[in-house]
């Protein structure tokens, strides 16, 4: 009980750090002046055009952000998880139950990361150019 409590202590504190420095790190050091307020994370310069076109507005910056950061989250967590799964599986020795139990820790987390692929793939195939570009 207490490796597992070590490993996902050790997860949630990579995971947290990823989400608070991972947006410091990558955000430019000019500054951009969006609606009058100086912003390092948008650039509002554009705002879309006349045809209704949304990809060079803040809020689809803010949206690329969000997803990117998620996306980084879902791989430490998967990356997290299977390490979690493969301790318990070399540490079972002879027990079947907890065999078992890792078995099905690393098949979710495969199933979770397919789906979550599958999904990126959908949302490049129906948005016309794509989503993430």
């Amino acid at each position: 009980m207490k490796i597992k409590q070590t490993i996902l202590t050790y997860v949630a504190i990579l995971v947290f750090s990823c989400v608070i420095f991972l947006p410091i790190v990558a955000v430019s050091t000019e500054a951009k002046e969006c609606a009058g307020v100086d912003t390092s994370i948008i650039d509002c310069e554009d705002q879309g055009g006349d045809n209704g076109d949304i990809e060079n507005t803040g809020i689809w910056s803010i949206l690329m952000m969000v997803i990117n950061i998620l996306t980084a989250g879902i791989g430490i967590v998967a990356v997290g998880s299977i390490v979690y799964g493969a301790i318990l599986y070399s540490s079972a020795g002879g027990n079947a139950e907890q065999v078992k139990r890792a078995r099905t820790i690393i098949i979710n987390v495969v199933v979770g990361l397919v789906a979550y692929a599958l999904t990126y793939a959908f949302l490049q195939w129906l948005i016309p150019g794509g989503v993430f570009e």
